[in-house]
Parts: C-alpha cells; sequence; structure tokens
C-alpha cells in the first residue's frame, strides 16, 4: 500500500511549499519549485521500479462497501506509468526555466503536479470509482493549468488573430475562455459516463475492470443496453481526447502555458481518453463476443476515430499558429488510436497493442515538439509559425531536435513510427468485414499527416518570415527536448531488437509491400510539405478556421442553451403563477362565498332551499321534462 501511496502522494506533497510560500513570500516561492519537481521525480522512479520489479496482477484493498481501491499491474499500465512519470519528470526540469518569472508559481506548480498524480491514478486504477477520482482530477487540473493566465494581458498567451471575426464568430480566445470551454466540454461527456459506471457496478456487481463479466452483463441488459451503456461511458473518453464535435476545447487550450500542452497532449488528459478505451477493450476482449451491440459501438468508434484524424490533420496542414498546428495534430493521432483500438473487434488483442505502441511513439515525439515550440516562442516572442536559417543557424539544436522529432513521427522508413503504423496499415487491410475504406482513410491522412510536420520544421527554420531572436539562457529547455527526443531512437531500438514480444509483428509488417508503398508516399509527401509549408487560398482560409466548428461552442449550443433556459424560466413562472397566486385565489373566492353562505339562521337555509328547488323546477319545466 505505501508503494501506491508514495507514487500518487509525493508529486501533491511536494507542490505544497511553493503553494504556500507563494502566498505569504514571493521571494522565497521563487527557489521551492525544485521541490515540486522532486516530487515529480520521486514518482519516475517509483513507476520504473513497478516496470521491472514488480510482477503483473492486481493490488486490492478494502475501501467502502463491495468496493475495494484496486491497482493493477499489466502489459498497458506498467508502460503507462512509465510514460507518464518520465515525460512529467522531464517536462519539470524544463518549466524550471521556462517558467521562473511566471507571477503564478504556486498555482502553476501544485495544479501541474496534481496533473501527474491523477494521470497515474488513471493508468494503475483497476476500479472504475478510484479511476474516476483521478479522472476528475485532471478535469479540474486543466482548468487550472490552461486558464493559468487568466489576467487575459498577454497576447502571446492567445489564440487566433486578436480582434479578428468572421460573421458573428470572434476568431480569437484569452486563457480565461480556454479554461473555461476546457472544463465545459468535458463535463458535457463526464456526465453519462457516471451514469455508465453506475449501471455497470447494478448490472455486473463489481467496479473492477479486470473482473467484470461482459457476457453476463450482455446478457442481463441485452445488445441494446450494453450499446447505450457502452456509447454512455466512451462519451467520456471521446470529450477527453477531444474527437469531433468536441474537439474546439483542444485547440483553445494552446492558451495555457506551453509546459502544460506538452504534458496534456503526451501523457495526461487527451492521452487517458484513449488509454482507457484501450483499458476497456483489453479486458473486454471484444473479438470473443459476438453481440450486435458490441460490434455496432466498435465500428461506430473505428469511423468516428478515422474521421476525427483526417480533419485535425485537415486543421494542423493550414494552421498558422505553431502550438494549433500541433493541437491539431494531437487531435489527429488521438484518432488513429481510437481506430486501431476498435479494429481489435475484428483482429484481435494486436490491434490494441499497436494503438499502444503508437500512443507511446506519439507521446515522445509531440512532447519534443510542444518543448521545441515553447522555446520557439520564448526566442521570437511569437506564437505563429515564423523563423528563417538565422534560426536555424542560431539555434542549430533546437533545429537537429525538430528535424528529428518531425522524420521519427511522419512515418518515413525505416525509422521509428514507420513500423508502428505499418502495423496499423496491417491492422486496417485486415478488416475484411469492414471493407477498404478504413485503409483509404488511413493512407491520406498518413500523408496529410507527414505534410504538416513538415510544414512546422519548415515555417519555423527555413521558409518562415524573418524575425528578431531574443537569444538568452535556454539550458534547461534544451535538456528537455533533447532527453526527449532520445526516447524515440530507443523505442526504434525496441522495435528492431525485438525486446519486446509484442512489437516483433511490427517489422514483418514494415516488409510488406503496402507498407513500404505507404511510406514512400508519406516521405514524398514530407518533402512536398517542407518545400511548398503553405497553403494561402481560400480553402487554406476554411482549413485554418477549423470548418468554423467553433460556431457550435460559440454560438448554436448556447442559443440552444438559452432556448431551453428561457423556456424552462417561463415555466417556473407558470408554475409559481398557478401554484401561488391562481390556484390559492380560486379556493380564496370559492371560500368567502360558502362563508358568506354559513350565517347560522334557520330561516336563511329555508331560503335557500328554496330557492335552489325553484331554480330546479324551471331548469326542468325549460327542458320538458
Amino acid at each position: 500500500m505505501w508503494l501506491w501511496l508514495v507514487l500518487l502522494l509525493s508529486p501533491i506533497i511536494a507542490s505544497v511549499p511553493i503553494a504556500i510560500a507563494w502566498e505569504f513570500n514571493r521571494n522565497l516561492g521563487r527557489k521551492l519549485p525544485v521541490i515540486s519537481v522532486a516530487g515529480l521525480f520521486v514518482s519516475f522512479v517509483i513507476t520504473l521500479y513497478i516496470l521491472l520489479f514488480v510482477e503483473e496482477g492486481r493490488f486490492s484493498y478494502p475501501w467502502l462497501p463491495g468496493i475495494e481501491i484496486a491497482f493493477i499491474v499489466d502489459y498497458l499500465s506498467k508502460y503507462m506509468g512509465v510514460l507518464t512519470g518520465f515525460i512529467a519528470f522531464v517536462i519539470g526540469v524544463y518549466g524550471l526555466e521556462y517558467m521562473k518569472d511566471d507571477y503564478r508559481l504556486g498555482w502553476y506548480w501544485f495544479f501541474f503536479n496534481l496533473f501527474t498524480a491523477s494521470m497515474l491514478m488513471v493508468v494503475y486504477s483497476d476500479n472504475l470509482l478510484s479511476l474516476l477520482i483521478g479522472w476528475e482530477g485532471l478535469g479540474i487540473a486543466s482548468w487550472g493549468l490552461i486558464g493559468h493566465w487568466f489576467r487575459d494581458d498577454d497576447e502571446l498567451s492567445y489564440v487566433g488573430v486578436i480582434n479578428r471575426k468572421v460573421g458573428f464568430l470572434k476568431m480569437f480566445w484569452s486563457p480565461s475562455t480556454g479554461g473555461w470551454r476546457a472544463i465545459s466540454t468535458i463535463r458535457i461527456g463526464d456526465m453519462p459516463m457516471f451514469f455508465a459506471v453506475a449501471a455497470i457496478f447494478a448490472f455486473a456487481g463489481t467496479l473492477n475492470i479486470s473482473q467484470i463479466n461482459w457476457e453476463l452483463l450482455i446478457e442481463r441488459i441485452g445488445s441494446f443496453g450494453v450499446a447505450v451503456l457502452l456509447l454512455a461511458f466512451l462519451m467520456g473518453p471521446f470529450t477527453k481526447s477531444a474527437q469531433l464535435p468536441f474537439s474546439e476545447w483542444l485547440m483553445t487550450a494552446m492558451t495555457g502555458p506551453t509546459t502544460v500542452s506538452a504534458l496534456l497532449h503526451s501523457a495526461t488528459m487527451v492521452a487517458a481518453g484513449t488509454y482507457l478505451f484501450m483499458r476497456i477493450s483489453w479486458y473486454v476482449e471484444p473479438w470473443k463476443i459476438h453481440d450486435a451491440g458490441i460490434e455496432f459501438v466498435y465500428l461506430l468508434v473505428l469511423f468516428l476515430g478515422l474521421i476525427s484524424s483526417l480533419y485535425g490533420a485537415l486543421v494542423a496542414l493550414a494552421s498558422r499558429e505553431r502550438k494549433v498546428l500541433l493541437a491539431a495534430s494531437t487531435m489527429s493521432s488521438l484518432g488513429l488510436m481510437f481506430a486501431a483500438a476498435a479494429a481489435s473487434k475484428w483482429i484481435g488483442e494486436f490491434a490494441i497493442v499497436v494503438a499502444f505502441w503508437y500512443l507511446i511513439t506519439h507521446a515522445f515525439a509531440k512532447a519534443t515538439l510542444f518543448l521545441v515550440a515553447g522555446h520557439l516562442i520564448h526566442e521570437t516572442h511569437d506564437r505563429f509559425l515564423c523563423g528563417d536559417l538565422e534560426v536555424a543557424k542560431k539555434m542549430k539544436l533546437t533545429f537537429v531536435v525538430t528535424i528529428i522529432a518531425t522524420v521519427m513521427l511522419a512515418g518515413i522508413p525505416p525509422l521509428t513510427a514507420y513500423w508502428v503504423k505499418s502495423a496499423m496499415d496491417e491492422v486496417m487491410h485486415s478488416l475484411h468485414e469492414v471493407g477498404e475504406a478504413p485503409l483509404f482513410l488511413l493512407i491520406i491522412i498518413s500523408a496529410v499527416y507527414s505534410a504538416f510536420l513538415a510544414k512546422f520544421l519548415s515555417m519555423n527554420f527555413v521558409k518562415g518570415r524573418h524575425v528578431h531572436l531574443h537569444l538568452h539562457g535556454g539550458g534547461l529547455m534544451k535538456t528537455g527536448y533533447t532527453l526527449m527526443v532520445s526516447m524515440l531512437f530507443l523505442l526504434l531500438a525496441v522495435i528492431l531488437l525485438g525486446i519486446d514480444e509484442h512489437v516483433e509483428e511490427f517489422v514483418k509488417a514494415g516488409f510488406h509491400a503496402t507498407s513500404f508503398m505507404v511510406g514512400v508516399l508519406v516521405t514524398v509527401t514530407y518533402a512536398i510539405g517542407f518545400v511548398k509549408p503553405t497553403l494561402e487560398t481560400k480553402i487554406g482560409q476554411v482549413l485554418a478556421d477549423r470548418f468554423y466548428l467553433m460556431a457550435l461552442n460559440d454560438f448554436i449550443v448556447p442559443k440552444i442553451g438559452w432556448a431551453f433556459v428561457t423556456a424552462v424560466d417561463y415555466g417556473n413562472k407558470a408554475i409559481d403563477f398557478f401554484a401561488h397566486r391562481a390556484i390559492p385565489g380560486l379556493f380564496e373566492v370559492v371560500s368567502k362565498g360558502i362563508r358568506a353562505l354559513q350565517t347560522g339562521r334557520l330561516t336563511h337555509y329555508v331560503q335557500l332551499a328554496l330557492g335552489a328547488l325553484m331554480l330546479l323546477l324551471i331548469a326542468v319545466s325549460v327542458a320538458g321534462w
């Protein structure tokens, strides 16, 4: 138990001193971030210990009646834990320099470390209830970090062109808006997810992911029921991982510090959604279940992932801001992870392994590129893509690291992502029951993907506009992204040397003719993207404006919401009028009438009776009875 407590609590406890000191003594507070990073290092060491020395299995402890706190060490969690711990620690080291002059260090380091601890909770939890605690921790921390620069007084922290409008749509977003939009979008997915977890407990009798009997669950609630249940549950991962139509929050989340973007896009938050889908699929084993509901859900996730991936790739291709381009590319990668994992319904466990290794490869490459982007923003004082050969000459290491990260991630043979994407080609090529559409979409996405990575390199170091550099420091920042990019070489060695038995198939897939042809196509589009990185056309503008999907967040949904609120308000007023005025008033009138009749005099009652009798006789005679 102590192992898990230290793993989860060390980052949080280590961030408390600076959070407190910042409120009372700013000078002291500026000396304490290193303690927060030390807490991250402790967590990383423990994840490494779990990977190397802890046998796979469950570790459970009594909690509530019928519910236990359970952690699991399996193939997915032991690697994901190290990935999270390592990336959070390295970004923490980078952040010591990147955030050193910030005006809110106590707030930043507390939420940064909470972010890491929450993700580790999600990674190792076998119990859905404790997993939700980590899940919500991610949501709260993302709100705190994305809206970190809440004063909205620095244009460098905005997304979009300041004061630009398209019709009624405002095309720029401040940090405070970005934080609010992130938490409000995520809530839309979390609510049905909560109900789904409750339903799983009610029908399966357990919340432990590895112990849920899905066949029995399907027998109890039927195909339709399990489809509704899974879709409700997946609303959480869909929104967290910014799949269509919930992608806009991820673009405007770029208002947060770049360190947060790097962590959010590589090892926490958005990665949590795809990771959770892989974990659930790992234990659902959909390839063993013959049920129409399961098949419908996995088919939906397959195509939703591919379409989201294509959308993200096209947006990234036309984006003009460094971090927005990388954010859209993350959305594209996450879509591929969802699609590959969903293909497990037809391919089996191998498809989940492919999705998971793509997650790992993407995490290191994307963290590298975000850290590079942060350094470039520091040195150029510009968040848009800009920089010519002078930048490449004066920031040689940064230039080289960017080349390595982009070519490694693009899928160019024989580099790291090529082998993983070859396995993904193999998975989509084997989807005979689904048809050729997934493979066709994957090839298009791969080509576009490599083009925008080349664009990032070209526009920042070769063909971008000339910028004046403000070179100062950068030692820790360079260390951060150099360490990060070196992991891509380690992954390449693991794949080529067959160190992990699950990845041996990747190398075989890489020698297939189809994969090699896709690799050649990717290399060609990378070259085209490098030579001609801009797309200054009307279509390019539509892509850069993200197909105006922000109208959904900024106009359509709010209008629907206000219409609903207005209807509810009128309903409340109507109920209030009838309940407190109309009905009581009617009873008051009737009461007064009855009281007027009750005089207590016998002659009065006789007169009333005779009057009533006369009225009755008149009515009878008029009716002719």
